[in-house]
């Protein structure tokens, strides 16, 4: 599980991006986990590939999530997966906008 620790405090910044409700899922799993499967997401946001792949591709092209392919050791057949995880500026967005959730229902 990642550090989340932080000396500075997070400014609240409404995220567009972030905000679509499986990319906003996506992000709260990858914050929670850091690091997961392809699959793993997809399955657990019960969505087909291609949507998995569609909002993943959003978040990489602004630099919040990397995706990196990593040969399977046990399945013989040279079967790859592929690794999610967040970038720093990804985190910090994520934060940022769950920051600004946050003073939203507090009514700020």
């Amino acid at each position: 599980m990642p550090d989340k620790s932080n000396d500075s405090p997070i400014e609240p910044k409404f995220d567009e991006t972030i905000h679509a409700p499986i990319r906003l899922r996506i992000c709260g799993m990858l914050d929670a986990y850091g690091k997961l499967r392809f699959d793993a997401l997809r399955d657990t946001l019960d969505v087909s590939d291609a949507v998995c792949s569609k909002h993943l591709k959003t978040l990489a092209d602004r630099g919040y999530v990397t995706l990196s392919k990593k040969a399977e050791r046990d399945s013989g057949k040279g079967y790859k997966v592929t690794w999610v995880s967040f970038t720093d500026v990804g985190r910090t967005a994520f934060q940022a906008h769950v920051a600004a959730l946050k003073q939203i229902v507090a009514g700020g």
